[in-house]
């Protein structure tokens, strides 16, 4: 059971879902589902307004308590920013999530009821479990199963959904997965995978209600090629 968490949100110009994002979170705070939280914000280096707006509203947050803001100026990518993140952490449990909140916060209580266990060390959202809820565009559900018969084809991972944002970890676990973390940008939860097999770490994907949100950047036609060339350096990298 979920006595305390750490919650990293990597953040990269999101300033048009930002305002609402964080009253999510600043809701989901109040509701005190568990005795300890905080909140991690790491601005990834981002060029908009992303930074000011964050502390915007923690000046003006009841729960500015719970919050820590990370931020520096250059972009490094999610898998940094959340290695970052996790080296900060202090709560038993590490959980790390998308600022759009295509997974709603309230869906780590099911899991705390559900599904969590003792003997199982890294728990990764799964948008292909049978009990999973998913609302997702054609575009990236075309782009979901390119990238799945890729890494297939390049690693055999055993794996349904390496690429959901929504991911816990006991804290010891992930500090030793994130240290030896090498890659930062979009592929970086191929090696997170890699590394907790590579440690015997046992992986358990749990169902999750997602939901597709608008403001993505997302070139059926380019991003696959990116996908297999980032794959392919993974592969010759790692192995």
């Amino acid at each position: 059971m979920i006595k305390s968490i750490s919650i990293l949100f990597p953040i990269y110009n999101e300033k048009h879902r930002l305002k609402n994002s964080l009253n999510k979170i600043d809701i989901f705070l109040s509701k005190k589902y568990f005795k300890k939280v905080e909140i991690i914000l790491i601005n990834d280096g981002s060029t908009d307004q992303s930074n000011e707006l964050i502390k915007l509203f923690l000046l003006n947050s009841k729960n500015k308590k719970n919050y820590k803001l990370i931020s520096y100026k250059k972009n490094m990518g999610k898998g940094y920013a959340l290695a970052k993140g996790v080296n900060l952490a202090k709560n038993d449990w590490i959980l790390t999530c998308d600022i759009d909140l295509s997974v709603e916060l309230k869906q780590i209580i099911t899991w705390d009821k559900k599904f969590l266990n003792k003997n199982l060390y890294a728990y990764f959202g799964s948008r292909l479990h049978k009990s999973s809820i998913v609302k997702k565009n054609f575009i990236r559900n075309m782009l979901g199963y390119i990238f799945r018969f890729f890494i297939y084809v390049i690693f055999k991972l055993n794996i349904d959904d390496t690429q959901c944002g929504f991911k816990l970890y006991k804290r010891n676990t992930a500090k030793k997965i994130f240290i030896n973390l090498t890659i930062y940008r979009y592929t970086h939860d191929i090696e997170i995978s890699i590394i907790c097999l590579k440690n015997n770490i046992k992986i358990k994907e749990l169902p999750v209600i997602w939901k597709h949100k608008s403001n993505e950047k997302v070139n059926i036609f380019v991003d696959p090629f990116i996908m297999l060339v980032s794959l392919i350096k993974i592969k010759f990298k790692l192995y």
